[in-house]
């Protein structure tokens, strides 16, 4: 094992969903330093321009696809694209995600519940899926599933989305054990409370963050770096015998 390259990804091609902002952009700000050609993906166009001319400005080889990847037909295209532009797929990050509400389980809709899985679940499925006959031509092929604290220990309000993140663990280890076979390795992350715009509602309200940072070991909220660095790691040669695997980056919330 080489030392001096046992974090790059020197020339492979990585897709990271939902990384025009927060911890996706964090992801491929980290895997473009490392060397790979990333594929930035959000529904948003003016926020995905404005993070790919932010990494193109500091040199990075990187594109960016207008795909909402909560629909089937959107999911296609996206990866489509990716291989027009470079020709293989090597890593996937299935990180887009919703939470489009903060109440009791009671209280939600069908119709939230359907956006929920359909983004939270059915899109890393389905991109997996899509992806495959690429990843299995890949030398060193790697997906990386964002999941949750919440998926280990459900909070209160979150329901839904908690319901949606540990499915996605089982996924993550249903994946790993069938493509084993073919060299692709399917890891998951579990971020805690991140300081970003999508856990705002959590870390901005005073009751909420006073109880989350009685349960912290740590005692201090996370940042998108500390999630990217563990995604870059879970991509490279530094974690080639690992998959399967389920790691939690929480601060200590949940032990």
């Amino acid at each position: 094992m080489d030392l001096n390259s046992l974090f790059s990804l020197q020339d492979k091609v990585a897709i990271i969903t939902g990384s025009s902002k927060g911890i996706g952009f964090s992801i491929a700000h980290f895997f473009a330093a490392a060397g790979a050609k990333v594929v930035l993906n959000s529904r948003n166009q003016t926020h995905l321009n404005e993070a790919v001319a932010t990494l193109r400005g500091r040199g990075y080889e990187v594109t960016g696809f207008a795909h909402h990847i909560g629909y089937q037909e959107q999911r296609k295209l996206l990866i489509e694209a990716t291989v027009k532009k470079y020709g293989k797929i090597d890593i996937l990050v299935n990180n887009a995600a919703v939470s489009p509400i903060f109440a009791p389980i009671h209280e939600y809709e069908m119709g939230v519940m359907d956006k929920i899985i359909d983004v939270n679940l059915k899109a890393p499925y389905e991109l997996s899926q899509l992806c495959f006959p690429h990843l299995k031509k890949s030398t060193a092929s790697a997906i990386i599933n964002i999941s949750s604290i919440g998926a280990i220990s459900p909070e209160r309000g979150l329901g839904l989305y908690s319901i949606s993140k540990a499915a996605l663990i089982s996924m993550t280890k249903v994946f790993a054990k069938e493509w084993g076979d073919f060299n692709i390795r399917v890891n998951a992350i579990c971020p805690g409370v991140i300081k970003t715009q999508f856990s705002k509602g959590l870390w901005s309200d005073e009751k909420i963050h006073e109880h989350i940072m009685k349960n912290l070991p740590l005692q201090r909220l996370g940042n998108e770096e500390e999630i990217a660095a563990m995604a870059l790691f879970l991509a490279s040669e530094a974690s080639s015998y690992t998959t399967g695997a389920v790691f939690t980056s929480d601060g200590g919330y949940s032990i």
